[in-house]
């Protein structure tokens, strides 16, 4: 069995959205979140969330990239039983048993998006339009060989020459003209 876990490439997350998922944390997709709010209405970090985010369980709070991992039966409870009792606890659900349904369908949806190799990433992007939501999900393909690891890096260089003052970078991509 495959289930997802929030993962954090960089520390992009913490300027995105208002409450980060914590890395590792079992995740769904989250779209329920937006379920009684017009999206087109949304701004800032809850737009980003909205077209973006997959919703840490545990956190409660937001990933741009989920890692598909191996689960066990009783993980897969665990996690029903956890996003139960924070949909009682934090969405409203009337009850543990009402809140139990919601979420054994969002952890089976959550499980469909896992049909591709373990350690594979998975991005989403939601859309709303005449008030029904889209979501799409794309893996995210490493290089053979390529292991995961920061999203950015940065290369040091030493002994450096001095930068050029009269660089332009708007005509890098300019042939350079001939004389």
């Amino acid at each position: 069995m495959k289930l997802l876990r929030t993962i954090a490439l960089d520390p992009s997350d913490t300027f995105v959205f208002d409450v980060p998922a914590q890395p590792g944390d079992w995740a769904v997709s989250g779209a329920f979140r937006f379920c009684n709010r017009d999206a087109a209405k949304l701004s800032g970090k809850d737009r980003s969330a909205f077209r973006s985010g997959f919703l840490g369980v545990q956190s409660w709070g937001w990933s741009t990239l989920v890692q598909i991992v191996p689960a066990t039966e009783g993980d897969r409870r665990t996690l029903v039983e956890l996003l139960a009792k924070q949909l009682v606890e934090r969405f409203g659900a009337p009850d543990l048993a009402t809140a139990r349904l919601a979420a054994e369908e969002e952890v089976a949806f959550a499980q469909s998006l896992c049909t591709h190799p373990i350690s594979a990433l998975i991005a989403v992007h939601r859309s709303a339009s005449n008030g029904e939501v889209r979501e799409s999900f794309r893996r995210l393909q490493l290089r053979e060989g390529q292991r995961h690891g920061k999203a950015f890096s940065f290369m040091e260089v030493e002994d450096d020459t001095e930068p050029d003052k009269d660089l332009n970078l708007a005509n890098m991509s300019e042939e350079p003209s001939r004389r």
